[in-house]
Order: structure tokens, then sequence, then C-alpha cells
């Protein structure tokens, strides 16, 4: 059976995509940043609650404050990538549910007033979003360089408030010299998937 999407665009977005380690120094613009995000917004979430929210890290005194919050081996990559975005979880995202979820706006206050409740709903939503948001940068020809490796204490200070929660962070742009690590092995299908 062949799958709908071409062998191509199979490729740009998981065969040949690869985590990026080294960039170029080709700027990635807001136009771009736009067409990604026109991509990655429909990826599907509970309650259409869409609690991934991002900021994108442009300016060379930003650039630094976060690469001071970086683990060792992630702070060349991230001062040099040509753009830097910090993916969080909003734990407020409730508050945009009645224009999010219009057919049951009550959702708000039924299921989200308790902050516990929100919390681990915009984590697993967050997180569902930010890997769309990767496919979203492989599908405008650029690539991701996701990361945990960093003082996430440090990130949410700096960068963030106590109502949003970071998950990731993501170098982008076109990948540099010696961009990429040897593929690892992967799982086969056997053992991944069980029918019952």
């Amino acid at each position: 059976m062949t799958l709908a999407l071409d062998a191509a665009a199979q490729d740009l977005l998981f065969r040949e995509a690869r985590t990026a380690n080294t960039f170029t120094d080709e700027p990635v613009t807001d136009e771009q940043m736009q067409a990604v995000y026109d991509l990655f917004k429909y990826a599907p979430t509970a309650f259409n609650q869409s609690p991934l929210r991002i900021v994108l890290v442009r300016s060379e005194e930003a650039r630094e404050r976060l690469v001071a919050h970086m683990a060792e081996g992630n702070q060349p990559k991230t001062r040099k990538a040509p753009l830097v975005a910090i993916l969080a979880a909003d734990n407020e995202f409730h508050e945009e549910l009645p224009a999010l979820f219009p057919h049951f706006p009550q959702a708000k206050d039924v299921f989200f007033a308790e902050r516990s409740s929100r919390e681990s709903a915009a984590a697993l939503n967050a997180s569902l979003q930010a890997a769309y948001f990767i496919l979203g940068v492989r599908a405008a020809g650029l690539a991701a360089g996701p990361m945990t490796g960093f003082d996430f204490a440090g990130v949410q200070k700096e960068f963030l408030d106590d109502d949003h929660t970071p998950l990731m962070i993501v170098n982008i742009g076109k990948p540099g010299e010696d961009a990429w690590f040897p593929r690892s092995p992967r799982l086969e299908y056997d053992q991944v998937v069980k029918t019952v």
C-alpha cells in the first residue's frame, strides 16, 4: 500500500529529516514562521485547547540570555542558529476555550477549573502541538533542532511567567556543514505495534 503523501514529501518530513546541529547564516523570516504556524495550528488537541505558546528568540541580547541557560553541549548551536524558539505550555489555556470550543463553552469551568487539571492537559497537548511544529518547520524547508538540555526553571524565569511551562527549545534554520549525527536505529513495526 502506498501513502497519499508523495515520496519527496515523505522524505522531507520524515525519512530524510534529521535534528540539525549546525546551521548556515541564512535568516529565518517572520513570513516563514507565519507559514509554519498556518500549518501546525491545525494539529489536534483535546477540546481544541491549543495550549502551545512560542517565544521566538532573535536579538543577540536575548540569545545570550538563553544560551546562559542551555546545557554546555547545546550552547554553540543555540548561539549559531538563525532563530531559536522556546516552546511552552500555557497553563491558563482555558481562558481561550469559549472561543476555541464554542459549541461547549462551559468546558472551561467543567473540566479545567482546577490548576492541576490544566497543567497536565496543557503539557500533553502542547507537546503534541510541538511535534507538529517541528513538522511545520520541515515543511518550510528548514531544519529543526529540538532540545530539552536546558535549565527549565531558569528559562521560565527569564522568558516566561508562572503560567507558562517550558517544554523544549528548538533551533531553526538551514542546515550547515556536518549538521547531522549518524541516523540512530529505529524499532521495527512488530516491536511497537500489537494487534488485539
